[in-house]
């Protein structure tokens, strides 16, 4: 897959800084230990998948973490919102030569090295591939050629984001993935084994 990109976006894991929703009710470091978790999650279904890797830092960049030098190309990302940081991504990649960029976060807890393989091979027939998640956005977006308009007027954050998402790409063809649930919110983990050690002081 020497013409795939995969797009990698994340938060700097600093107190305080990461999380915040999480963190309003398990508190700052336990969210910061989570999201370091994630993180690792992130680094284990993507840094053996067959395509190029780039890490998007919130701030700037870390040398020497988690995202290996010799696996992973580290930039920051650029732009005031959301939208504009993933625009510019996007347009970096397809500058670059590559003609199927796929773009996730780093709070997936559900996704596997399979359903990244899975999002790549479906670009082969279709233009777009659109992860949805429960909250009415989207944890993964895949496209063969840049879209614009995907990645403006849209408020961030939102239930309207996958909605109005799609409305651009009615003309295009379009795979949907299983929907999934990104961590946001305590709701979202409170459940789940893998999350337990975390939340021992919330059970006490």
């Amino acid at each position: 897959m020497g013409n795939s990109l995969l797009l990698i976006f994340t938060r700097n894991p600093e107190l305080g800084k990461c999380k915040t929703r999480l963190a309003a009710k398990v508190g700052d470091t336990a969210a910061l230990r989570i999201y370091e978790f994630l993180l690792q999650h992130t680094v284990s279904f993507t840094k053996n998948l067959a395509v190029e890797k780039w890490v998007f830092y919130s701030e700037d960049i870390w040398e020497n973490d988690i995202w290996d030098n010799y696996t992973y190309t580290k930039k920051v990302q650029q732009g005031p919102d959301l939208g504009m940081r993933m625009l510019n991504a996007f347009e970096q990649g397809f500058k670059a030569g590559f003609e199927k960029i796929i773009i996730i976060g780093s709070d997936m807890f559900q996704l596997s090295q399979t359903d990244m393989e899975e999002a790549f091979s479906r670009l082969d027939d279709h233009d777009v591939v659109l992860g949805p998640a429960e909250d009415g956005g989207y944890y993964l977006l895949g496209m063969t050629a840049l879209k614009k308009e995907v990645f403006q007027n849209k408020t961030w954050g939102t239930d309207t984001v996958l909605s109005n998402t799609l409305q651009d790409l009615r003309s295009e063809s379009v795979f949907m993935l299983p929907e999934k649930n990104d961590v946001d919110h305590y709701e979202d983990i409170k459940d789940i084994e893998a999350f337990q050690p975390f939340l021992k002081h919330m059970k006490e």
